[in-house]
C-alpha cells in the first residue's frame, strides 16, 4: 500500500460526511491500521479503502462521546466554531482562537 499525505491534522475539528458525529483529531495513521475484523465489519457497499490517512478521533454526537477511527474520504472539515465537549479534549489539548486545538506540552496530561 502506498501512502498519501494527510489531508487534515492534529487539532483540527472535523465532522463526518455521512454520519451526524464531530470531533478533534489527536493522531494520524498514513494508511488503515486497525484489524481486519473492524474492517469487514463496515458493510461493503461503503467501506472505505484502506490505502488512505484514518484519522483517530475524540468524538462526539448529540448522546455521547467516544474515540473514532475514521477514513479520511469520510471527513470533512467542522467550521461551526463549537467547541469540542469531549472530556479527554482538555487533558491533551488547548483551545486556539482560531477553533482548532493545539496539543499539550508533554507532561502537562494528566
Amino acid at each position: 500500500m502506498e501512502s498519501r499525505l494527510a489531508k487534515f491534522c492534529i487539532g483540527q475539528v472535523v465532522k463526518h460526511r455521512k454520519f451526524p458525529f464531530r470531533g478533534v483529531i489527536f493522531d494520524v495513521d498514513p494508511v488503515f491500521n486497525n484489524t481486519e475484523d473492524w474492517w469487514l465489519a463496515i458493510p461493503a457497499d461503503v467501506r472505505p479503502s484502506k490505502d488512505q490517512p484514518y484519522y483517530h478521533l475524540l468524538a462526539e454526537n448529540t448522546e455521547t462521546e467516544y474515540v473514532a477511527y475514521v477514513s479520511e474520504q469520510n471527513l470533512l472539515p467542522d467550521e461551526s466554531g463549537h467547541p469540542i465537549r469531549h472530556e479527554q479534549v482538555r487533558d491533551m489539548f488547548e483551545k486556539m482562537p482560531n477553533g482548532r486545538y493545539k496539543l499539550r506540552a508533554t507532561g502537562q496530561f494528566s
